[in-house]
């Protein structure tokens, strides 16, 4: 890991060095998906089969409903007891987040509104294959639930014509009718354009691999998609003196763990703190079945930072802009009004990021590589649309007209200032 302290006259430069380093690693990920996405728009079902076989070696679209049941009931009780509370408990959180319709009276008595109306379809992107998510199902899911969203579509990539068995019980219990078995970027297009099989859909969200991400950038203002970047995993990491180093260290390799390009970052005041930490991640890294994905991440992006004062430390966090936040610190309040940027923060000792990607009840899908400086997670809001309704008295338009007019004149807008002129009463 590097090692920057904030008593170097070049800290500042140090730092916003290696954080761009990482972030152009992330963005030269990028990848053309254009041909995949054309061969779908022309191809439809048949471009679709042809790269499940591909990538999946699968040629099942759509699963039966026995499939699906029959895979559900393999799934182990205690794991369909912790989707369950993991369910109860994201809903719960994420139904406080329902907006209410504004509705205004001026003097004039001229009336707008302001109302919230659920999209009518979306599509939530579940990695599949060889991995299994159930978590993403939820955090997906829930919140288009809760905003009234029609229909939900899951994309779950199967592998050899199975999905997992846990990912099929979340998308059941999030009453979720319509599962595709495909996956990458021309499942983004079949979501995106339609198919035969498959209606087309008005937004798609959910975390995918570098391909997915350039696919659903590639479709993006046919269909709507998230309002962040959601890439490598991060985690920025505050201590003091109480902090337990063990404790530490575990949260950054659980970070590390996830990817080379994942981030993890440790800063403290104290540098006795920060060397226990450093010495226990070489002992703990030993102890991880994804050690080397652990290790090359923590060598290539991580970062052990000691810095002098607690304004500082606000100061880069501030900059750095993380996914996830721990504030593992005794003092933890006086830093919460201050922090502008980050796309979760974990206040004391037992808020650990882990618990947060589970059942905790807040999101886990987030804002990464400094876009937390600008977005936020996905909530109840990434799902609904506002629409403005205005209604005019003759009073409002012959009170306020006049400056409208002026102000129509002065940008050279002619037509805009007779359009309101005529409806102005004559003297």
């Amino acid at each position: 890991m590097k090692i920057l302290n904030s008593n170097n006259k070049n800290f500042n430069k140090n730092l916003d060095s290696l954080l761009l380093q990482r972030k152009k690693k992330v963005q030269s990920n990028s990848v053309s998906v254009s041909g995949i996405i054309n061969d779908v728009i022309k191809n439809g079902d048949k471009a679709l089969v042809k790269y499940e076989k591909k990538f999946n070696q699968n040629t099942v679209i759509i699963p039966s409903q026995k499939q699906i049941s029959n895979s559900i009931k393999s799934l182990d009780k205690k794991v369909k007891q912790a989707i369950d509370i993991a369910y109860n408990r994201i809903y719960k959180f994420h139904s406080l987040q329902k907006f209410k319709n504004i509705s205004y009276v001026d003097k004039y008595k001229n009336k707008l509104k302001y109302k919230y109306i659920p999209l009518e379809s979306v599509a939530i992107y579940v990695p599949g294959s060889t991995a299994s998510y159930p978590s993403s199902v939820l955090m997906n899911a829930i919140p288009a639930i809760v905003a009234g969203v029609k229909r939900v579509v899951m994309i779950n990539p199967g592998f050899k014509g199975k999905q997992n068995a846990a990912v099929l019980y979340a998308a059941r219990k999030c009453k979720i009718k319509e599962i595709y078995s495909i996956g990458g970027p021309s499942a983004i297009a079949a979501a995106a354009y339609g198919t035969k099989k498959i209606n087309k859909v008005n937004k798609i969200v959910g975390p995918g691999n570098a391909y997915v991400a350039a696919a659903k950038k590639e479709v993006f203002g046919d269909v709507g998609i998230e309002g962040m970047t959601a890439g490598p995993s991060e985690v920025t990491i505050v201590c003091d003196k109480f902090s337990n180093p063990e404790w530490v260290a575990s949260d950054l390799i659980g970070q590390a763990e996830h990817d080379n390009l994942a981030q993890c970052i440790l800063i403290s005041k104290d540098k006795s703190l920060i060397d226990k930490v450093k010495n226990e991640i070489s002992k703990q890294l030993k102890e991880i079945p994804r050690s080397s994905i652990a290790r090359q991440s923590l060598s290539s992006n991580g970062i052990l930072m000691h810095i002098s004062s607690d304004k500082k430390i606000i100061d880069v966090i501030n900059k750095i802009a993380p996914e996830h936040l721990e504030l593992n610190v005794k003092n933890y309040n006086s830093f919460v009004p201050k922090i502008k940027s980050s796309g979760s923060v974990c206040l004391g000792k037992y808020a650990v990021m882990a618990m947060t990607d589970y059942n905790v009840g807040s999101n886990h899908i987030l804002p990464t590589n400094g876009s937390a400086k600008y977005s936020s997670g996905v909530s109840v809001n990434e799902f609904y649309k506002r629409i403005s309704f205005i209604n005019l008295s003759k009073k409002g338009i012959e009170s306020l007209g006049p400056s409208v007019i002026t102000l129509a004149n002065y940008e050279g807008l002619a037509g805009h200032a007779q359009s309101v002129k005529k409806r102005i009463r004559r003297k």
